[in-house]
């Protein structure tokens, strides 16, 4: 007998949405301080204390002995990151090991979109930068800024339905892997085998910690440290070590035996740690330090956007990444025989799939591994990551206000719906807490 498809972007259970709720409101308020802390570095970079700008950049801290007396902006983009990349992998591991998405139906949707949404603005980058010095920065436009997108519609899509949120939180996260595993294989030059071989012992040790539900800090923050700086030494950009962190932290206590009826690890309880200091500390401070470029009036505008690395983020994010989105969605669909929930429509993907070419922060990160940090052509990149942000959150608005009237309908029923909610889902959504 066969399995009737599910409809794309259903009702999410209603522990889930409680629990999706809570991570969009921290990352909400965090995308709020990322957008205060990039307008504060662009007026500061474009200031007459402009020098003691970059003075502080550049300004080196960290013992020299181990390798890392690095410059401040160097900490923001090899320290702080990891935290964001170890919430990333605990998040992505958290959502299809325990989540709604442990469905493979449900799951293929922001995996697939996401998919798409890497590869066609790489595709169109490279071909816009064929033969030239500039093709090394493919994968800038691939990435996803969640923050920096859920800051967008907590102003302008309020009651988009939660489903939709979980899209587009799912798939920047999915990016976000992708993108990591982009920097570790394509913009690591010279390996060291035996610091790279040496991470896994600390790795290890945090592993088999953690499966045992040791929550010490003065035990797994030294061997998370370990594992950083060893990765760190090996050539291996260190943010690859948040997301190996990350995804060895288990989900269910019996995770290694399978069993769903085991009980919670630790992932969520790590998450619920580390996901404000991600969101209100680490990756503002890093848009901080990245996001300061020197504007240079009409004239240097004119000069970034002359450079085809620049029109290359710009035509990647801003159209490449909703063309990629929405062909794999569509696919998806084709493939399954699946049909959109009651009350939604394909321009509802359409707007997600257009504010999805916010790629701020890991597209930063990519330009700055690219190019290399305070070169005229990571300045032009920087410029287009700026523009591209803005310009994608300007065209968003128009499907997401268009439809706000059905948000608002849908908002409303599953408001009712849930006030009428089952004694079951009540003890589901108390133990759920419970393990936070």
């Amino acid at each position: 007998m066969s399995r009737t498809p599910p409809a794309l972007f259903g009702r999410l259970s209603w522990p889930e949405t409680r629990r999706i709720a809570a991570i969009l409101r921290k990352e909400t308020i965090g995308g709020a301080l990322l957008l205060v802390a990039t307008a504060v570095a662009l007026c500061w970079a474009n200031s007459p204390w402009s020098r003691s700008y970059q003075s502080m950049l550049d300004y080196q801290v960290g013992p020299a002995w181990l390798h890392l007396d690095l410059t401040l902006a160097e900490w923001a983009a090899d320290g702080l990151l990891a935290v964001f990349f170890f919430v990333a992998g605990l998040e992505l591991k958290r959502e299809f090991v325990a989540g709604d998405l442990r469905d493979p139906r449900r799951a293929a949707v922001p995996v697939v979109a996401a998919a798409g949404g890497v590869a066609v603005p790489a595709v169109l980058y490279t071909l816009i930068n064929l033969g030239g010095d500039a093709a090394r920065g493919w994968a800038i436009p691939t990435a996803t800024d969640i923050a920096f997108a859920l800051a967008v519609l907590a102003v302008i899509g309020r009651h988009l339905p939660t489903a939709l949120r979980t899209f587009l939180l799912t798939l920047a996260v999915v990016d976000d892997l992708i993108a990591i595993a982009i920097i570790a294989v394509g913009y690591t030059h010279h390996l060291a085998v035996l610091p790279a071989l040496g991470a896994l012992v600390p790795l290890a040790l945090f592993a088999v910690l953690v499966h045992h539900r040791v929550r010490s800090w003065w035990l797994l923050l030294p061997l998370a440290a370990a594992t950083w700086g060893l990765i760190h030494a090996s050539g291996i950009h260190a943010t690859v070590a948040g997301v190996l962190l990350g995804l060895v932290v288990p989900v269910r206590r019996g995770e290694r035996a399978g069993g769903p009826e085991a009980g919670p690890g630790l992932a969520e309880h790590f998450e619920h740690r580390w996901r404000p200091v991600s969101a209100g500390l680490a990756v503002p401070i890093f848009a901080f330090f990245s996001a300061g470029v020197t504007l240079g009036g009409l004239d240097g505008l004119a000069d970034a956007f002359g450079d085809r690395a620049a029109v290359g983020v710009i035509v990647g994010l801003v159209i490449g990444k909703p063309l990629g989105i929405m062909a794999a969605s569509y696919l998806v669909a084709r493939f399954t025989r699946a049909t959109l929930a009651d009350g939604l429509a394909w321009i509802d993907v359409l707007g997600l799939a257009v504010l999805a070419g916010i790629g701020f922060t890991v597209s930063l990160l990519i330009g700055e591994l690219a190019f290399g940090s305070g070169s005229e052509r990571y300045d032009h990149v920087q410029i287009a990551i700026l523009a591209s942000s803005l310009l994608a959150t300007l065209l968003a608005m128009v499907p997401l206000r268009l439809r706000n009237r059905a948000y608002r309908r849908i908002h409303q029923r599953e408001t009712a719906e849930r006030g009428h909610g089952t004694a079951q889902d009540f003890n589901q959504v108390q133990a759920t807490s419970a393990t936070g």
